[in-house]
């Protein structure tokens, strides 16, 4: 069974490196939907409060309702999709903070608030220029939330991992002028590329997800994060096939002499993307080991033909999908896609392990 392993103690490091660079007036809150990038969002979690997070985001109400059975009841989760008023309960049971998207939105909430009595927690979200969720430009001028719990005014940046984009300033710009009319209300523009932009774009709330798993946030220079992830397969077979033969389906790599091959027990219901076919390798200690033919679905073959004889892996062996020698940002470039999929596509079939808890 492939492994997937999680370093809990580079996460916590992780965590420390960011609230460093935030400082003590800026809250570092943790993004940890879709299982928390893939790693597991119990043990997650878990860890990240053992460091002091006490806020949370997630994207869908399943997420948030899982995530209150494992943080302590005074932590903040908050709910990135939305508020429907269906479930309105629900998110006053579980004590879920939504993130609120549009003005009907805000109203039918703040309806709601009246009808329960109570100041509920909320976050809005300004659109300064994505035209995903959000309410735009002047949406929010007369309105007032004196009956919700506001814990922040929230945007998000759509080009923060490029450093000298203009756009990145001038979405500041349209956040500090829709915002100043809430002087009271915590700020939050920054995802974990955004904090590391300029110190004057971390407000009062930071919102890192990626940085947190060890993908890196400034890829216009090395990684500042520690690596998180490691993946390893286990070969099932060696076998040694003649010139002339194919590989896998279609058919779409054919050997021009003898080679050995290990067929390994992932695929792309593991996570381990088709795209990948005949462009990435699985790693033999310190020799790449390149993929020949098209990924199954639980299955890829790999070429052990610069592997010397008298090092020659067995079945039952190891090798590094994710580790040392590749990282998930790596495999993303490859696959020519970003890390970010890589780790969210991380399936349930993995057997997880937690290193330094």
């Amino acid at each position: 069974m492939a492994q997937l392993s999680i370093d809990l103690q580079a996460l916590a490091a992780n965590y420390d490196i960011l609230k460093s660079k935030v400082g003590a007036g800026c809250e570092v809150a943790c993004v940890v939907k879709a299982n928390a990038y893939g790693l597991g969002l119990a043990a997650v979690a878990k860890c990240l409060q053992d460091k002091g997070a006490n806020s949370f985001f997630v994207a869908t109400l399943p997420e948030a309702m899982e995530l209150r059975m494992i943080v302590r009841q005074e932590a903040t989760i908050a709910m990135l999709n939305g508020y429907d008023d269906e479930y309105a309960q629900l998110y006053t049971d579980n004590k879920i903070t939504p993130v609120l998207n549009t003005i009907d939105e805000i109203n039918t909430y703040k309806k709601h608030a009246n009808h329960v009595s109570e100041k509920l927690p909320a976050i809005a979200h300004i659109d300064t220029g994505m035209n995903r969720l959000g309410v735009k430009d002047n949406e929010l001028k007369g309105e007032n939330f004196d009956n919700l719990d506001m814990k922040a005014l929230m945007s998000h940046f759509i080009s923060s991992e490029v450093k000298d984009d203009t756009i990145n300033e001038e979405q500041h710009r349209i956040f500090k002028e829709i915002t100043s009319q809430f002087p009271n209300i915590p700020k939050s523009l920054c995802n974990s590329s955004g904090v590391f932009l300029h110190d004057s774009y971390h407000h009062q709330m930071v919102r890192p997800g990626m940085a947190l798993y060890g993908l890196n946030p400034t890829p216009y220079q090395d990684n500042p994060m520690h690596n998180v992830v490691r993946v390893d397969a286990k070969i099932l077979q060696i076998k040694t096939v003649k010139k002339g033969e194919t590989a896998g389906y279609n058919a779409t790599h054919r050997f021009d002499g003898e080679t050995t091959l290990a067929i390994v027990d992932i695929g792309y219901a593991d996570g381990f993307l088709r795209n990948l076919s005949n462009k990435a390798s699985l790693y033999h200690k310190e020799i790449a080991c390149p993929i020949r033919g098209n990924i199954s679905m639980d299955l890829t073959i790999v070429d052990l033909g610069k592997v010397p004889d008298s090092d020659m892996p067995k079945a039952g062996d190891m090798l590094e999908v994710i580790g040392s020698h590749q990282t998930a940002d790596d495999l993303a470039r490859k696959a020519g896609t970003i890390g970010y999929e890589i780790l969210t596509s991380l399936s349930r079939r993995y057997e997880r392990k937690y290193i330094n808890p």
